[in-house]
């Protein structure tokens, strides 16, 4: 039987792992925590019997304690904030902690489960964007595993599977473009939240959608896979794939090139990551390759989706740099969601607060989260 603790259970990876786990009759769930969500969160209780639930929000927390104590899960601990977080990613028994959450609020609970010696399961990238040094310095000092949950860096884990000893030419990163893939600047400068939300393959939560437009997500999946795979930032290649059936691949150094395909469909890495090192059955959606047609790669746009080469540039950069890009990122993506600036104002208003920045090379967790609040403070001084 493996314990496992879900942070972000209400989220579109989060929901997507509570049905993953519903396939496993040796996956228990002994933790669940989400954002705000306490109708969907108290569902997930009722049907999956934790010992802990967390929400972000403290009368919220109160509500969904008086709601449980009228039920069969009276005896259900119910915690908020991040108190609530970091207990549910340390908590005794648990084996393996799912990192669903939406942004940099992953960090804390996942350095303390690192601590506390749990395995990772990772879907939010800006752990390892803002925290990648002193994450996996971490977890391989408390000699844990980081297995990824995003499709893409799945794809790469999978593709070096038997390879270890083999080395890597590069590694090529699929993105689909998004929904503006082939448009120029000018055609972007007034196009609004409902069309970037539009994504033509993956049905995602709202920021990671619009990181898909402007190509931030690809640009934090390159910083990710740096650190996942202890590779250079030189020999990760970013390529569009409209089709998003070819997950990412891996090039090694005789010409060989390993992928992995599948629907565009988060629940098979989800599965991998809970099972790893073993495959397990399932009632899933397969491909059926006979169906797919053609398959095009192209070169991305980085003139126009700016994003890409800002996180580029970032990484390169190194230290606490990343932390800031992502910090104004969410800022920017907040900003536009809430009409309060346009599309192309996004990489304008990274660029500048990266521009502002003196970087730390050499950072505690501490430093690490004052960089993330100093990129979001600097952000919202531009946008006002």
């Amino acid at each position: 039987m493996k314990n496992i603790s879900v942070l972000g259970s209400t989220g579109s990876i989060g929901t997507q792992t509570i049905e993953v786990c519903g396939n496993f009759s040796d996956i228990n769930i002994k933790a669940l925590t989400a954002g705000n969500n306490i109708d969907l969160i108290e569902k997930q209780a009722i049907k999956f019997r934790p010992i802990l639930i967390s929400v972000m929000d403290n009368e919220k927390a109160d509500i969904l304690k008086e709601r449980l104590s009228k039920t069969v899960c009276s005896g259900i601990k119910v915690l908020s904030g991040m108190e609530g977080l970091v207990e549910a990613a340390t908590l005794n028994g648990v084996d393996t902690v799912v990192v669903s959450l939406v942004g940099n609020i992953g960090i804390k609970p996942t350095y303390e489960a690192i601590q506390a010696k749990k395995e990772i399961a990772l879907a939010t990238k800006e752990v390892l964007v803002s925290g990648g040094s002193l994450i996996t310095n971490e977890a391989q000092k408390h000699g844990v595993r980081i297995l990824p949950i995003d499709s893409e860096h799945s794809a790469i884990f999978q593709s070096l599977q038997g390879n270890s000893m083999n080395k890597i030419r590069r590694i090529i990163l699929t993105a689909s473009g998004g929904p503006f893939r082939g448009m120029k600047k000018e055609s972007l400068k007034n196009v609004t939240a409902k069309e970037a939300l539009n994504h033509p393959n993956w049905d995602m939560g709202n920021k990671i959608t619009i990181d898909s437009a402007t190509m931030m997500n690809k640009g934090l999946e390159v910083v990710e896979a740096k650190w996942l795979f202890d590779v250079d930032v030189d020999k990760i290649q970013v390529v569009v794939h409209p089709q998003s059936i070819l997950h990412s691949a891996v090039e090694y150094e005789d010409g060989a090139v390993i992928g992995q395909m599948g629907i565009p469909d988060m629940k098979v890495p989800i599965s991998y990551a809970l099972t790893y090192p073993n495959r397990r059955a399932n009632g899933f959606d397969k491909l059926d390759i006979t169906k797919v047609g053609s398959l095009t790669f192209e070169e991305p746009d980085m003139d126009t989706f700016e994003c890409l080469s800002l996180a580029y540039e970032a990484i390169k950069t190194g230290g606490t740099m990343p932390a800031v890009l992502n910090a104004a990122n969410e800022i920017a993506v907040g900003a536009f969601l809430n009409g309060g600036i346009g599309f192309m104002d996004i990489p304008y208003i990274i660029k500048k607060t990266m521009g502002a920045y003196t970087v730390k090379h050499s950072y505690s967790i501490g430093e690490l989260l004052e960089a993330d609040q100093w990129g979001r403070k600097y952000a919202e001084t531009i946008i006002k």
